[in-house]
């Protein structure tokens, strides 16, 4: 039955579903033992650059990004100028604002301030999955259970391994090799994500770029690498775009 003229639609009222955030659960399981090795090799990393273990469990908790976190701690070691460690940790950050248009239609009838927190404990993975299950913005009670099914365990496990790497961290020694370790924990994360053929070739432009620009002071050239893969990645998705409109 259609609402009367003149007066606005029931908004959709979301109720825990028990189902929808077992099922959750249960998609997310087996990425959490990976989120967890990753959030203690992103702690080990906090300490080693100098952060004290107070300062190094402030950061995980209130960023909550480990690509950020690992970008901004070889600027905070060179002493670089803030608006350097924010823009560097704003940009590695962006794919999120991608995240947030992607999840926005589900979820707009919720309070601005329960889309803030969810987007907080938000993740690559977490959003991922839950557009998978969800691709389409129709409304469907019970997909906000399915979504805290995955965020919860996530955000649970990121924060538990980071924080056994940042209490652990000044008994590991440095000889052990963290930088190599944080480096496969990154690639790790970063080939599955690799879905398509622009995603590759904006992998490959940052590659190449982050090597050719390794010198620039700052690390700035963590940032240029960044800047030319997104755009990479973004020219090469027209060009393919352009190669199926043609061909039909």
């Amino acid at each position: 039955m259609s609402a009367p003229p003149g007066t606005q639609p029931t908004p959709l009222i979301e109720e825990h579903d028990p189902e929808l955030w077992r099922e959750g659960l249960k998609t997310g399981m087996p990425t959490l033992f990976g989120i967890a090795a990753w959030g203690m090799v992103v702690g080990i990393a906090m300490v080693k650059t100098g952060l004290t273990a107070l300062q190094a469990s402030g950061m995980t908790l209130l960023v909550f990004a480990g690509s950020a976190q690992l970008a901004s701690l070889p600027l905070i070691l060179a002493h670089a100028p803030i608006w350097v460690i924010f823009a560097t940790a704003l940009v590695v950050n962006l794919r999120f604002v991608i995240f947030s248009a992607l999840l926005a239609p589900h979820f707009t009838h919720l309070p601005w301030r329960q889309r803030l927190f969810y987007g907080y404990i938000s993740g690559d993975l977490t959003v991922a999955m839950f557009l998978q299950r969800f691709p389409t913005a129709v409304p469907v009670k019970g997909k906000l259970s399915y979504l805290k099914g995955l965020m919860f365990p996530n955000w649970c496990a990121w924060q538990v391994g980071s924080l056994i790497g940042i209490f652990l961290g000044s008994a590991i020694p440095s000889e052990w090799g963290l930088g190599f370790a944080g480096t496969l924990a990154i690639l790790c994360i970063t080939v599955p994500l690799i879905i398509n053929s622009a995603a590759l070739c904006g992998v490959l432009v940052a590659g190449a770029v982050a090597v050719l620009a390794n010198g620039f002071p700052y690390k700035l050239g963590l940032l240029v690498a960044v800047v030319a893969g997104m755009l990479a990645a973004l020219l090469t998705e027209k060009i393919i775009d352009k190669k199926r409109a043609r061909h039909g």
